[in-house]
């Protein structure tokens, strides 16, 4: 989500100052709540080492679903299809593996590419026929529910390839051993790396903006923020060194938010999605074709379902027709949650993140609590209409950038 700006005139030209974007600091600050009010709740259990592990890999398919949803969602659209397509991408994978006699590695690419194909049926009748994508996507939780149906007959899928199930439930090897009483020492170097890589960038970008005149951060809240996300880091990193190392699907999740981030940020394709979902008549009169770019969209939310549905299918270490069931809310919810407007333009994937992290806290911590499955989604659905109504009365103040 962009920042909102204020100028200050100065003896040196525009001296320029970012007016902390307080939306989006106070949806970090509302998980660091959560988090705090769970681990006094369920006397220290949610930070449990394994608890920790746990809410990555229960958790990575709505992360995954987010990203990609934010993306249909700044545009102005919705795709009520990923559930469904998680649950035929996982019956294709499986059978792929079982019954075809491919290899993992290659029902994987045939499960990728299933779900592209699924992006171009949708994309196609969105963008170039005109049919609205709720309608579309409706038509398609249908369909592809239907074909999962058809193709498990029913039935389940499972014996697995290792292998394959490492995807969603595996951790890297430790050949550095552990050190400090059992932890991974691949893990700790990884968070220092990544603490480093992060200050020196954002030291990097604040250079730059100040070169070009551009309104920056003060010194002081830049220290701040970078000391508060060392600290998080570090943290979160030692906590999940004490439990069998890094896990693969973290991997996985960090290269797809460092990936999707920059398309937003820094491509052509990215600034096009913000223009259409803030204004689309002035994007197409810009010369934006926006059929291509719903087109593309909507074969990028299939690939990344796909993706969600092989590390669901991995996780569980089969196929079953009900995978995939009420995804779609989850992925919606964690966009909504993380910032994205209701009416387009507006949302970020880390923000996206932030909010699927906070979805799968109140997940673990609710199942923790042995709270009732009923219960626990009347207080997810308050969360959510917290975070719309925030969004509304914020765009009652004020516009934002």
């Amino acid at each position: 989500m962009s920042t909102i700006s204020a100028q200050k005139p100065g003896s040196e030209g525009r001296r320029l100052r970012l007016r902390v974007d307080l939306r989006q600091y106070g949806i970090l600050g509302a998980l660091a709540i959560i988090v705090i009010l769970f681990q006094v709740l369920t006397g220290g259990k949610l930070l449990l080492p394994a608890n920790i592990n746990n809410l990555i890999q229960q958790n990575a398919y709505v992360l995954i679903l987010a990203v990609g949803m934010v993306i249909v969602i700044i545009a102005g659209h919705i795709d009520l299809s990923v559930g469904s397509v998680v649950a035929l991408v996982g019956a294709v994978t499986a059978t792929a593996i079982v019954q075809w006699d491919l290899p993992w590695f290659g029902a994987v690419l045939v499960g990728l590419l299933v779900g592209a194909l699924v992006g171009v049926w949708q994309g196609f009748w969105i963008a170039f026929v005109g049919i609205p994508a709720f309608i579309v996507t409706l038509a398609g939780m249908l369909l592809f529910r239907g074909l999962t149906l058809v193709l498990l007959t029913g039935g389940t899928i499972n014996a697995l390839p290792a292998g394959f199930v490492a995807i969603g439930k595996g951790t890297l090897p430790q050949p550095f051993g552990t050190m400090l009483g059992g932890h991974d020492v691949i893990t700790l170097i990884a968070a220092i790396v990544v603490v480093i890589a992060v200050a020196l960038q954002q030291v990097r970008a604040r250079r730059k903006q100040l070169s070009l005149g551009l309104p920056v951060e003060s010194g002081r809240m830049l220290i701040v923020k970078l000391v508060l996300m060392s600290v998080a880091v570090l943290f979160f990193a030692w906590l999940l060194s004490g439990h069998r190392g890094l896990p693969i699907i973290l991997i996985i999740l960090s290269a797809l938010i460092l990936l999707y981030t920059f398309i937003l940020n820094r491509t052509v394709f990215g600034r096009h999605v913000y223009a259409m979902g803030g204004n689309l008549f002035a994007a197409q009169m810009s010369g934006v074709k926006t059929q291509w770019v719903n087109f593309f969209i909507f074969v990028n939310m299939g690939v990344l379902a796909a993706l969600a549905g092989i590390v669901t299918a991995a996780r569980a270490g089969g196929a079953v027709a009900s995978a995939g069931n009420a995804y779609e809310l989850d992925a919606i919810a964690a966009a909504f949650i993380g910032g994205a407007a209701v009416t387009g333009g507006v949302g970020t994937v880390i923000g996206a993140v932030i909010g699927a992290m906070i979805m799968g806290v109140l997940n673990m911590g609710l199942s923790i609590l042995s709270v009732d499955s009923a219960w626990q989604q009347v207080i997810k659905g308050f969360v959510l209409l917290l975070a719309v109504a925030l969004d509304v009365v914020s765009k009652r103040r004020g516009p934002r950038m």
